[in-house]
């Protein structure tokens, strides 16, 4: 299938997918991966209008999620994961719901950047600690905004140096920190080895890339399954499947790196339908196309 049938197709199979009735065609290329890969579908909090607010997972649920990417923010913020008493509101509200936390988020970092604010030294060794009391294996770190380091080797030097800080700890508690950022993958993989700990992936956003004009499928593959520790399904926009995104390559490459984790989904709304709807229509086109669920 060539590049230009697979978005006419995906772009086609997205008004069946809204009635929930699935073309044959896109049943058949689903059915084409194992229909057993254990991939869970999420959201982010802020995605589904709860930034850092237990009641993301009640919308969750409503929406037919598996779990929720949860914000951490600075200290004494609302709802702030480092008290114990949230994070047990957390883990009563995961139980009520029977959904997961399936990673956490700095999105305060795209404000307050890691790579020149000295606060946030602090804040990442904080999730590092939080992390294992909440049973959760991955945080996302943002670099965009204010804190974007593509091309300034300057603060990418400093985010390794940082990094090599805060590695060990991470190693030990036995978590991720994910670098989510505009550097294409030979950047990503510099920062990477710089550091030389495993507990410093990349948090891949095939739309960010894409927007970037990378060919996402060939870093997927470059970067591999041990250094991609999540991955955002994201539209701008667009429900999944109707915008740039050409998501049966990604979902090929994704299988070829054995990645078998959580799938996040962000933004991907629309006018004229509410956001329950739209994310209903998200994640029941991903379960479909990854087998996932």
């Amino acid at each position: 299938m060539s590049s230009i049938q697979r978005r006419q197709f995906l772009a086609g199979s997205a008004s069946g997918l809204a009635s929930l009735s699935v073309s044959p065609l896109l049943a058949a290329l689903a059915g084409a991966r194992d229909q057993t890969a254990p991939f869970k579908i999420g959201a982010c909090d802020w995605s589904i209008g709860n930034t850092q607010k237990p009641d993301a997972f009640a919308v969750a649920k409503e929406i037919g999620l598996d779990g929720v990417e949860v914000s951490f923010g600075r200290p004494g913020s609302a709802n702030d994961l480092r008290d114990p008493a949230v994070r047990a509101t957390y883990q009563e509200v995961c139980k009520t719901t029977g959904l997961e936390i399936s990673s956490l988020a700095m999105g305060l970092l795209n404000s307050i950047p890691y790579a020149s604010d000295p606060r946030t030294e602090q804040w990442v060794a904080d999730v590092v600690e939080v992390l294992p009391k909440l049973g959760v294996k991955c945080c996302l770190l943002a670099f965009f905004g204010n804190g974007d380091i593509k091309g300034d080797r300057a603060r990418q030097d400093e985010v390794i140096r940082r990094l090599k800080k805060v590695a060990p700890q991470a190693e030990q508690a036995g978590v991720v920190l994910g670098i989510e950022s505009w550097m294409n993958a030979d950047d990503h993989l510099r920062i990477l080895d710089g550091v030389g700990s495993p507990a410093i992936q990349v948090y891949y956003d095939v739309c960010n890339m894409t927007d970037q004009g990378y060919d996402i499928c060939k870093e997927i593959r470059r970067l591999g399954k041990h250094r991609i520790c999540q991955i955002h399904i994201k539209e701008n926009g667009f429900l999944i499947g109707q915008g740039k995104v050409d998501l049966l390559p990604v979902r090929d490459a994704i299988a070829d790196i054995g990645y078998r984790g959580w799938l996040i989904l962000e933004g991907a709304t629309i006018r004229g339908k509410t956001l329950v709807e739209c994310y209903q229509h998200n994640q029941k086109f991903l379960r479909t196309l990854f087998g996932a669920g």
